[in-house]
This record gives structure tokens, C-alpha cells and sequence, in this order.
């Protein structure tokens, strides 16, 4: 809920105008009224309309400077007419008004302009850039008829204001990483692969990574569902790390690497998961000197260690690795273990700290006579390291010798879990089971439906609504499990469904393993006692979720360690921003955000996406292409890539689905 003077965005109608603040009518949106803590919006332009914050706006003005957002976007694009002349007409009328030279003729044939963009122009923000400035002539008429009649100056057209804008989509904004979508999309489209690449490296280096195991929730956020289905968003991003790497081509970066500085500034990172590579990259492009410290023999952390090879081949994450690594500012520590002793003394040696350690430490499923001693409790973070530091590296001895023939049950319902069965298969076991206390419906949006389904064509068996009450054993051998059955009963009330025990459904499973693998929590061993730093009540550490910077000066946390376990894009979107915090801190000692990543939190606020939007204009029902996946019978017995990926004229049909779905928004501060 907003505080607005004047207001209609996304079809509302609220004017305050001339109220006493204490009768105003308040907008059910979260629009950005304060842009900072300290500094308030004048007003909100964007593709689904106006919101003003205090009286004296000068709306002439704000829709001249919205308009010339737009001009500079639509003359980098230039992809259609009405878009690029439109947007150049735009701006001169209103301009040309605002300055007290303009004629109601104009005014005419500024609706004229809009009307043709809003019908004509070939994406969204040619479409949407009209709407906010018809209303602001609508709404506020006379002060633009005062600017005609009057031939003067707007009321603040020489004033000292400022105006922050941001191009976005709804796929960006739901992006944990907010990579430019459409355009790496257009990249394939366009068969310029190159182009495609270096979109998505703007916000995202692991691109390899995130174009096989991301769970997409741009996907969710994706305007073709409103007329269809969504555009494989994910699938295409490999596109353009594969087209680098089948092509043997030196590494392409988002922009050129400035040199090594030679000031002394230096930054350390713990951890060389998706979050430390990611925060590395970003300050070495900088030329920030970076050292990373990482326990394990490998780089990489559990996407290495934890995600099967036959989800993300490790030759291929090793490409995004080494595009850290290579880096000249990089430099990386393995089998280093960083305790609070050593921290303190990283601490004292670095001009800032990020702690960008994973969650490794299973939880228990909370069972009687759960005992971590009983042979046959096997965590699933230790019994992923068994198969894939063999199964990738070498390291260690074959899974199958421990699981070949037997039966294993795994809890959970999430990454972690469904990594746990299906290697559980090819590890030869003879029976999996997967136990979930809710539905099919959860673990599909708790991981992916092609995760799912594939597991179930494996031949895991899935139990939904069960729970494990206790563990049986003989003489610390695993024998079997007893499990509670529940039912989902309807909240009279109409709230959430509650989970009700059956008292006659308990049965029993005879099994060899039990793998937890409802959470990980981190091992905060790392953190000095007499440093007290701040934790939240998950036992991750405290930031504010925005600067990541911890309750001490300098030290700072990102991914698993800071939120719990989370997504690789999750980490990776936490992990830029830290590095761009960071990249001004050791130079002035402030923790600030720059005005791209303020505009981001709003909008995040606002969410940019709207499920109940109704298409137009757009040839519905073109089918959604599907990827060749290995068969069922080839792949279970191995490691061998599940996915296959788009053909190239899969890849072109599904870009071409892609409605290019651009706005434009814009703060008046």
C-alpha cells in the first residue's frame, strides 16, 4: 500500500489531489514512495501508468524526460519504424512544449503517435511508453495547456531535478540475477551467439551452469504463458556458453577487463561455490585484486560435489570456472579450511571479507532413535561428495560399493533429494524410495516438472504425505523405518491446508540406507566468538538483504551462508551485488548501492509481472519446443547428460516465440 497523490497504474483510478493527506485513498501497489531512506519519490512513470507522490509535479516535464528515456532506448534498438520514429517524435513535441513553444496542434499529433506505437510497434516498450504520457496529458491538461496558451516554460524545466530510469522485463526482474533475457534470447534468435553470451555474462558468468540446472523462475514470469506457454528461457541460455566452447574461442566477457590496480587493495573470499566465483569475476573485471580460499581438493563447491554429472557435466562447469580463474586479478587456494582463528587473520590481511561458504552440515528428519552412529544413516551432502568426487574427478571409490543391490530411502523434496535418488539408481541400488510430507504438486515447484518426471521414469517411487516416526535397528545396523501417513484437510476458514496424522496409516518400509535430505545448515564454526556477529533465527548469517554487508565493518556474506540453502541464480544475483558493494567500500568506506540496483529492489517490490494481463496482438498457440533427452533405459545405468539440449532450428523456433517484453520505468527524486 502506497501513499499517492495521484495515481493509475495498472488500471487504477486514485486522485488526491486538493485532499488532506489524511483522507487520501491509498494504491494497493508497492510503488517506490520513498526511493531511499533518506530521499523521497516525487513520482513513478512506467509501462502501466503514473503514480505522483507530491503536488508541485510538474507532469510536463516528467513526461518529456520518460519520453527521452525512451528515445535513447529506441535509437540503440532500431528495430522497427513506428518504435524509433515514434520515440524520436515523442520526445521533440514534448519538448518542444515543456520549453513554451509548442501548439494544441502538437498536442494532436502526439495521440496520433502514440495510438500507431501502442498498435504497431514490434515489442512491449514501444507498446507501453505511451500509456504513462497519455495519462500525464490526460490527468494533468492544464498544465500542458498552460505551457501552450501561456507559451511558457514548464514549471521545473530548468530546475535542478533528477530522473532515474530502468529497462526491464518481466523474465529479468523474476531473475534472482536479473540477466537481460530478451537479449541474450535475440542473441540465438539472430544465430549471434557471441551476442547472446555476453547479454547473459552481464549479470551471470556461470552460464553454462544456469543454462542446465537453474530452476527458472523467469519462466514463471514469462508474459507467453498469459497466451500459451513459456519460452524455455533456461535451455536457451546454454546456447552461446556451449557455441563457446564447442568452438574451441577464447573467452568473451561482458565488457574489457580493466588491468591489475597496483593501489594494494585486496578482497578474500571463502568459499569457491557459484557465490565466491561469481563475486571473484565481477571484482576482477574491475581490477580488484581477489583471493579465494576453498576447502575442498575442487573448485566449485556443491554444484561440483553435489550436482550429479548427468545434470551439469563437470567439464563443462570447469569452462565457467576457469573463466574466473584465468582471470589476472584471480588467484585460488584449495585444500585451504578456513577456522575463526584463520579468518582473523584474513580479516586483518584484506581490505574486506565475503564469506561465501555453503550449506554442508545434513539435518536429521527428526526421528526417534535417529543416531548419526547407525550403519545405513548416510547424509546426503556426504553421500553426494562419495559419488561425484568419483564419478567426476577420481577421488575416493565408487558409490555403488555401498549401494549396488540395495534399498534406499531418501526424505526431502527438494535439489538435494531428487540429486540423492536418481544417483541412487545409477549407483546400482534395487529399490528408491522418496518419502515428501506434502504433494506432487509442491516438489514439482520445489524443483523443476523435468526433474520430477524424469526421476519417476527412472523408477523412483515417490510417497507423498509421509513422514519418518522411527528408525529400527539391530545392533546399529539399519533395518527399517516406520512411517506416519497424513492427509491434507481444508482450513474451514479458507486458510492453508492442514497436515492431519492418520491414526490407522502407519506402515513400515525394510531398507539398507536412509538419507536425509530435508535441509543443510552451515557450519558457523568459521565465525570468531568474540566477533558477535549477528545471525538470523535460521543460524545463517545477518545482512539486510540488499549491501550483504554483516553487523561487523568489512565482512560480508552471500549465498548459502547468509539465506540457507538456495539456487545457484539465487547465489549468484546475491554474490554480483555483494561484489559491487564491496568494489566501493574498500576505496571510500561507505556501503552504498548504485541506482541500477535501488531500481531493482523496487521493482521487485512492485513486481513487474502480471499473471491476470490479457494478450493481444500476438499469434497464439505456437507449440513450446521440446529438447532431446536421453532415453530412459540409456540413462540410468550412468552419467551420460541427460539433457541433450535444442537443435539449432529448435533453438531459432523456440527465440522466435520470444515477445521481447521491455519496459521502461522511471523515479522523479
Amino acid at each position: 500500500m502506497s501513499h499517492v497523490v495521484f495515481s493509475t497504474w495498472r488500471g487504477e483510478q486514485i486522485d488526491n489531489r486538493g485532499k488532506d493527506p489524511e483522507e487520501y485513498v491509498a494504491s494497493a501497489y508497492s510503488l517506490p514512495e520513498e526511493y531511499t531512506a533518506d530521499t523521497r519519490s516525487k513520482a513513478f512513470v512506467g509501462w502501466d501508468g503514473v503514480a505522483i507522490f507530491e503536488e508541485e509535479i510538474d507532469a510536463v516535464r516528467l513526461a518529456t524526460e520518460y519520453a527521452a528515456q525512451y528515445q535513447k532506448y529506441s535509437e540503440a534498438c532500431g528495430r522497427c519504424a513506428p518504435g524509433r520514429w515514434g520515440g524520436r517524435i515523442l520526445y521533440d513535441l514534448l519538448d518542444k512544449i515543456a520549453r513554451g513553444e509548442g501548439a494544441f496542434e502538437d498536442i494532436e499529433h502526439l495521440r496520433e503517435v502514440s495510438q500507431t506505437m501502442m498498435l504497431t510497434s514490434k515489442c512491449e516498450i514501444g507498446r507501453t511508453v505511451p500509456k504513462p504520457i497519455l495519462d500525464l496529458m490526460d490527468h494533468y491538461k492544464e498544465q500542458f495547456d498552460a505551457c501552450i496558451l501561456e507559451q511558457k516554460q514548464s514549471i521545473h524545466y530548468d530546475a535542478d531535478k533528477t530522473y532515474i530510469a530502468k529497462v526491464t522485463a518481466p523474465c529479468t526482474d523474476a531473475c534472482p540475477s536479473h540477466v537481460d533475457i530478451p537479449a541474450y534470447i535475440e542473441g540465438v534468435r539472430d544465430m549471434q551467439f557471441a551476442d547472446s553470451l555476453q547479454a547473459t555474462r552481464q549479470t551471470m558468468p556461470l552460464a553454462h551452469t544456469c543454462g542446465r540446472v537453474c530452476p527458472h523462475p523467469c519462466e514463471t514470469a514469462c508474459r507467453r504463458t498469459n497466451l500459451d506457454e513459456p519460452i524455455s528461457i533456461m535451455e536457451l541460455k546454454r546456447l552461446g556458453a556451449d557455441y563457446e566452447t564447442d568452438h574451441g574461442l577464447g573467452y568473451l566477457h561482458p565488457q574489457e577487463p580493466k588491468p591489475l590496480r597496483n593501489d594494494g587493495k585486496k578482497v578474500a573470499i571463502i568459499g569457491a561455490g557459484p557465490a565466491g566465483l561469481t563475486a571473484a569475476y565481477y571484482l576482477a573485471l574491475e581490477g580488484i585484486k581477489v583471493d579465494i580460499f576453498e576447502e575442498l581438493p575442487v573448485l566449485g563447491g556443491e554444484v561440483a560435489v553435489g550436482v550429479p554429472q548427468y545434470r551439469m557435466p563437470v567439464e563443462k562447469y570447469n569452462k565457467d570456472i576457469e573463466l574466473v580463474t584465468s582471470m589476472e586479478a584471480v588467484t585460488v587456494h584449495t585444500n585451504h579450511r578456513v577456522d575463526a582463528e584463520r579468518l582473523k587473520e584474513i580479516d586483518a590481511q584484506y581490505d574486506a571479507t565475503l564469506l561465501a561458504f555453503g550449506t554442508r552440515l545434513s539435518k536429521k528428519v527428526r526421528a526417534d532413535n535417529e543416531r548419526p552412529e547407525i550403519k545405513g544413516y548416510w547424509g546426503a551432502i556426504d553421500m553426494l561428495d562419495r559419488v561425484n568426487l568419483w564419478t567426476k574427478y577420481g577421488i575416493g571409490s565408487p558409490a555403488s560399493e555401498e549401494l549396488k543391490g540395495k534399498t534406499v530411502v531418501c526424505v526431502g523434496g527438494g535439489f538435494t533429494s531428487m540429486d540423492v535418488v536418481r544417483c541412487a539408481v545409477r549407483e546400482g541400488a534395487k529399490k528408491v524410495i522418496m518419502l515428501y510430507r506434502r504433494d506432487e504438486k509442491t516438489i514439482i515447484r520445489n524443483t523443476t516438472y523435468e526433474e520430477y518426471h524424469e526421476a519417476v521414469e527412472e523408477g523412483v517411487e515417490f510417497i507423498f504425505h509421509s513422514a519418518v516416526e522411527k528408525i529400527v535397528d539391530e545392533d546399529d545396523v539399519l533395518k527399517s523405518l516406520k512411517i506416519n501417513k497424513f492427509e491434507l484437510v481444508p482450513d474451514p476458514d479458507g486458510g492453508r491446508p492442514q497436515l492431519v496424522k492418520i491414526e490407522d496409516g502407519d506402515f513400515e518400509i525394510e531398507t539398507d540406507f536412509l538419507i536425509p535430505a530435508v535441509s543443510q545448515a552451515a557450519d558457523l564454526q568459521i565465525l570468531p566468538e568474540e566477533w558477535d556477529i549477528k545471525l538470523t533465527s535460521w543460524n545463517t548469517i545477518l545482512t539486510n538483504g540488499k549491501d550483504y554487508m554483516t553487523s561487523r565493518p568489512g565482512l560480508f556474506g552471500a549465498g548459502d551462508c547468509e539465506y540457507g540453502p538456495m539456487t545457484i541464480v539465487n547465489a549468484v544475483g546475491q554474490a554480483k551485488r555483494a561484489a559491487s558493494v564491496i568494489s566501493r567500500y574498500i576505496y571510500d568506506g561507505e556501503v552504498s548501492l548504485t541506482d541500477e540496483e535501488i531500481m531493482e529492489d523496487h521493482l521487485q517490490k512492485l513486481k513487474v509481472y502480471d499473471k491476470n494481463e490479457t494478450i493481444t496482438g500476438w499469434m497464439p498457440g505456437l507449440p513450446r519446443q521440446v529438447s532431446e533427452k536421453l532415453e530412459t533405459d540409456e540413462r540410468k545405468t550412468n552419467n551420460k547428460e541427460v539433457n541433450l539440449g535444442f537443435t539449432g532450428e529448435e533453438a531459432i523456433a523456440e527465440a522466435e516465440r520470444c515477445m521481447r517484453c521491455y519496459y521502461i520505468s522511471m523515479v522523479a527524486v
